[in-house]
């Protein structure tokens, strides 16, 4: 299966571990970032894992961030995206089982990696089962607008490494996706 992966500073060693760990199941990983612990940006992660999965260069995403909270909500925005924060195994089957999810999001300050990883498993290793077609296609077509543009966070990157958001203090340069070319 084919599955791009992203997070932002928080998850990089989550990120990193299932990275190694999907690829040793025979998955092909694209690795969205972000690559150090430098503190960054989720919503960039997040928006290229979704691009990913909603121009079907990937089957399915996983984003990570400390909570899971921001960087979920920030793949959700995305025209053909299902994204589902889970933090039990439970949540994870029933996304992709009943509501088609293509994303799953994991906090990693909240779930520990042995957890994360059979919450991935459960992920990765169910399908939708065609129950809530209807519902699903209502959901798609309210998302009509297309939004894959990379150069749509440039205003907030700029604002990001002025130290707009962080009270004047500047940011170091966002590492941006390998991806985004």
């Amino acid at each position: 299966m084919q599955i791009a992966i992203g997070c932002d500073h928080a998850g990089v060693q989550a990120k990193d571990y299932l990275v190694q760990y999907l690829v040793s199941k025979g998955h092909q990983v694209v690795d969205c970032g972000t690559y150090s612990n430098a503190t960054t940006h989720y919503v960039i992660y997040g928006f290229e894992v979704a691009r990913q999965v909603a121009t079907k260069q990937v089957e399915i995403g996983i984003v990570i961030c400390g909570t899971g909270i921001g960087i979920t909500n920030a793949a959700q925005k995305t025209k053909g995206t299902r994204v589902c924060l889970a933090r039990d195994i439970e949540v994870a089957r029933k996304a992709r089982e009943l509501y088609n999810c293509n994303i799953l999001g994991l906090g990693a300050n909240v779930v520990g990696i042995g957890l994360m990883v059979a919450i991935v498993e459960a992920f990765v290793n169910n399908k939708y089962k065609g129950s809530n077609k209807t519902f699903i296609k209502a959901v798609d077509t309210r998302m009509a607008q297309s939004n894959y543009d990379i150069h749509q966070f440039d205003q907030e990157i700029a604002n990001w490494e002025n130290g707009i958001y962080t009270k004047g203090v500047k940011q170091n340069k966002i590492c941006l996706p390998k991806t985004w070319k």
